[in-house]
């Protein structure tokens, strides 16, 4: 979610390029996506006429499904609808697995009003913004699209109310309406046919009315269906889509960029946009611009993080702010519905995304529509796969390393000064999948050394990782069982024992809470923590200058043995400072007119004995002055190196900075 800090530092927040069409098969020929296979689906009358001669309906398909452990249920009514409308297995459970990773998402509806594991939509175009969340319902994709569900009603006889709240039902639906799309565009049906010849009807199903999109979504259906993918769903299904190793994976044509396009920095895979973000003087004064900072980052700042935001706001909302002047700015925007990706920055420039000035020079911004207290039902497979696509990218061509202590979630980004750090944000939230999508960038959590170690690191797993959470639809109340990306941390080894306490969130010393935004008792997948202490089933792990005690059961542990550093208060020291910024020293500004920036100590301090993970031991220090619109003005536009050393350390929840002058690494 964007912010924007204080007037004593710049405002700190957070290329159109059109894909030729993707080619398919398993030959040199190229299969087009055609405009007709990239409609809307089938029409009312087109089923009419199709269901007079087709025949299964979804009591026949249900019927199929044979009796077995409760546990391969969805696998077994996967195998029922491939039978039973001809489908292949493989383009069956692909498609599912790019729609809703196969979860049924506890029959609540996605961002863009699908249900179940084939993401069947029933949508109220009038009514879904307010059913969703602020901001308009995404109906770009005409209204076909919307109703999806009452299509595959027609299909199989199921009422529209079953199809959506049973999902046997609903995978049978789906199926029913894969195959009436491939009929509908001319294609042979059979469930031995070639995953090639069902490359138009894939593409339609993902309802997106762009045809590069939809050409990505078949793209990246085709590519789950050759790798093949087995995982546990929110409910506890197991369900597994054996690889095809021989089946060529469609690919993305050479893109074409003309005008402001060539602004696009974006994988060929992507069908990214450019949706620019405006630099402009809106008001009487150099200082009243917006909404970003020229700047030449390849060749005066370096790009060290990229911080993984959620909006808050619906796609559309998302890009009316991004466009406004007097708003903030970040690079990248991502459409929950189908991963639609829009560039609204030039890596080069800064953007006020992060809520931290020193963050901002060094950072690209992506935001996720979504609402992080909803988590999956807008964090679509869709959008992790074309937001690891984008990352892995930017991730090499501007040598930023794939863990995360580099690829972080804005509830990493520290305060500045004591007095931020209770109001900085906490998105993506409990609910992003980090496991899932670091395996996606191919930096999947494993242990990286296989003798035991005192320093470990956080993997409590995500479907079955339920931890309670409060407050996600009104204050106190339990938020839908979902799973969760952390682990609570007590002050004493059992689970009766309060949380944690975190002093820059709770000044008064109270411990933290089960509250969504409260992230003050919480260490998420892939951070780093020391093992201080042990007691049965409990490890006591330095969080904060303190003890913090986290449950990790021997059969099922929530932590991997790894190798680092470790970080201490330098010998003879009490205490030292931690910090949220790594700004230079006062003589670094001698002989410029740029004022002094302080580096003000933060809430924290790290006691003698106490010891932390290095996450990074070449922090620049450095400051970018960037005040006013007009960049003539002496000074301004101007980077400020200093000479004294910071370190990042993994410390609680968010990174800080400790100067290398304070510490003693080995």
């Amino acid at each position: 979610m964007p912010t924007r800090t204080s007037s004593t530092s710049p405002p700190a927040r957070p290329s159109r390029r059109r894909l030729t069409a993707l080619v398919a098969g398993a030959s040199a020929t190229a299969l087009t996506v055609s405009a007709l296979a990239l409609g809307a689906p089938p029409t009312s009358a087109s089923v009419a006429r199709q269901t007079a001669t087709h025949s299964p309906t979804g009591r026949d398909c249900l019927a199929a499904i044979r009796p077995g452990v409760a546990s391969h249920a969805r696998q077994r009514a996967f195998t029922a609808a491939s039978h039973t409308y001809a489908v292949p297995y493989a383009v069956l459970l692909g498609v599912s697995y790019l729609e809703s990773r196969w979860d049924d998402h506890g029959r609540s509806p996605s961002t863009s009003g699908g249900y179940g594991p084939m993401h069947l939509t029933d949508v109220d175009v009038e009514r879904a913004g307010n059913a969703r969340g602020a901001g308009p319902f995404n109906a770009s994709t005409g209204p076909q699209s919307l109703h999806t569900a009452k299509v595959a009603a027609q299909l199989t006889g199921l009422s529209t109310r079953r199809l959506i709240s049973d999902d046997a039902a609903n995978i049978c639906g789906g199926a029913a309406l894969l195959a009436s799309t491939q009929r509908h565009l001319g294609g042979p049906l059979g469930a031995t046919t070639t995953a090639r010849s069902w490359y138009d009807a894939v593409a339609a199903y993902s309802g997106s009315a762009d045809g590069t999109d939809a050409g990505v979504f078949a793209a990246r259906v085709f590519h789950t269906i050759h790798t093949g993918a087995t995982r546990s769903t929110n409910d506890g299904q197991r369900v597994k889509l054996a690889a095809h190793p021989a089946l060529r994976v469609p690919s993305a044509s050479p893109a074409t960029t003309s005008g402001a396009a060539s602004h696009i920095d974006c994988p060929s895979t992507l069908a990214c946009e450019w949706v620019p973000a405006p630099y402009e003087q809106y008001g009487p004064t150099v200082r009243d611009y917006g909404n970003h900072d020229l700047a030449n980052r390849e060749q005066d700042l370096s790009i060290d993080y990229i911080v993984i935001h959620d909006t808050e706001a619906s796609y559309a909302t998302t890009l009316q702010l991004v466009q406004d002047p007097t708003y903030v700015s970040w690079n990248y925007s991502i459409r929950s519905s189908d991963g639609h990706v829009a560039q609204h920055l030039d890596a080069k420039d800064v953007g006020w995304h992060a809520g931290n000035w020193y963050v901002n020079m060094h950072s690209i911004g992506i935001e996720h529509e979504g609402f992080a207290a909803q988590g999956a039902t807008w964090y679509t497979e869709s959008l992790y796969e074309s937001s690891a696509a984008l990352v892995k990218y930017l991730a090499q061509e501007y040598s930023v390393p794939l863990d995360r202590a580099h690829i972080i979630g804005h509830d990493q980004v520290p305060g500045v000064t004591p007095p931020y750090v209770k109001g900085m944000h906490w998105d993506p939230g409990p609910y992003w999948n980090w496991e899932h999508y670091m395996a996606l960038l191919g930096a999947p959590l494993r242990p990286d050394r296989r003798s035991k170690s005192d320093i470990v690191t956080i993997r409590p797993g995500f479907a079955d990782n339920q931890q309670p959470v409060t407050g996600c639809s009104s204050p106190g109340t339990p938020c839908p069982a979902q799973g969760t990306n952390f682990v609570y941390l007590h002050t004493q080894p059992n689970a009766s024992s309060p949380l944690v306490t975190d002093i820059g969130l709770h000044p008064d010393g109270s411990p933290s809470t089960t509250a969504v935004s409260d992230h003050g008792a919480r260490l998420a997948a892939g951070q780093k923590v020391v093992v201080a202490r042990k007691s049965g089933d409990w490890l006591g792990v330095w969080y904060l200058g303190d003890i913090g005690w986290l449950y990790s059961p021997k059969a099922h542990p929530v932590v991997l043995p790894s190798d680092g550093r470790l970080v201490t208060a330098k010998s003879g020291m009490s205490a030292v400072p931690v910090y949220g910024r790594a700004y230079p020293e006062q003589a670094a500004y001698a002989g410029t007119s740029v004022p002094y920036q302080t580096v003000t100590p933060l809430q924290y301090t790290i006691k003698a004995g106490q010891q932390y993970v290095l996450a990074d031991d070449s922090v620049p220090t450095d400051y970018y002055y960037a005040k006013t619109y007009d960049d003539s003005i002496p000074d301004d536009h101007t980077v400020v190196t200093g000479q004294d050393g910071y370190d990042e350390i993994w410390f609680g929840h968010r990174m800080f900075f400790v100067r290398t002058s304070d510490v003693d690494v080995r």
